[in-house]
């Protein structure tokens, strides 16, 4: 990369979204293209959370890591069919689960892999996943098969815990970075632990790295109460951490 540590461009909060909207490969896709001078052969691919392209705090972060110097891409892998943004309120009856299960984590990998090759097709050789809480689960997947480069992932949901990490250690390739807080059902303590007793220590040749953002709950890196001083502050610490990462690896 042709950026520093040091030259970090920070994470926003609020604002009008600056990408486009492409069709790739038959795939809506958010598209966030740098203004400034970038590598034209590395791409992220952003797998958004359940909210998906609708929720326009996705759509800001794709943006963010564009103003770093990364060409973002993030595709619509629910089909026009993201959760809604209210489902998960207190008092909503939302049927989640009925919505979970018409879209399991393993189909959205198709969608993926066509973004994947598409990219391929244009020049582009090296991928890094940055994943957010449902995202993780793919990205992890695709790091098994050698399909993308760098993983980075925030409070990651539906992965099974030791065995995924475990096998991540036996089969993927691709270091990674685990962006963790006090409060997560999907990644708890226990399951933070157990990631360091895996992948830490340089036990993970490629790289591992795992950050702890204190008084956060699962969500703050995307959807995090702002107004919680801990909370502002571990959103903003997660994405200096993960653009530290790409900088480094990617």
């Amino acid at each position: 990369m042709s950026l520093c540590a040091q030259c970090i461009s920070g994470v926003r909060h609020e604002g009008e979204p600056e990408g486009q909207i492409q069709t790739i490969a038959g795939v809506q896709v958010y598209v966030a293209t740098p203004t400034i001078d970038y590598p034209k052969d590395k791409a992220i691919l952003f797998l958004t959370d359940v909210f998906g392209l609708p929720l326009s705090n996705n759509k800001l972060l794709a943006d963010d890591f564009a103003r770093n110097g990364f060409k973002v891409y993030v595709p619509d892998y629910f089909d026009n069919d993201a959760l809604p943004e209210d489902a998960l309120n207190p008092g909503s009856n939302y049927d989640f689960m009925g919505w979970l299960g018409k879209h399991p984590a393993a189909g959205t990998l198709p969608t993926i892999r066509a973004l994947i090759a598409a990219l391929k097709a244009e020049g582009i050789t090296k991928f890094a996943v940055a994943g957010f809480c449902y995202g993780a689960r793919p990205g992890f997947d695709l790091a098994y098969t050698g399909e993308i480069d760098i993983v980075a992932v925030s409070h990651p949901s539906l992965l099974k815990i030791p065995e995924d990490l475990e096998k991540y250690a036996a089969e993927s390739k691709a270091p990674l970075l685990i962006n963790s807080c006090t409060i997560d059902q999907q990644f708890p303590p226990e399951a933070q632990t157990q990631a360091d007793d895996i992948l830490g220590g340089g036990k993970f040749a490629p790289g591992y790295t795992r950050t702890y953002w204190e008084g956060c709950t699962h969500g703050f890196a995307v959807r995090g109460d702002l107004s919680d001083p801990n909370v502002k502050a571990g959103k903003e610490g997660a994405f200096k951490a993960t653009v530290e990462f790409l900088i480094k690896y990617l």
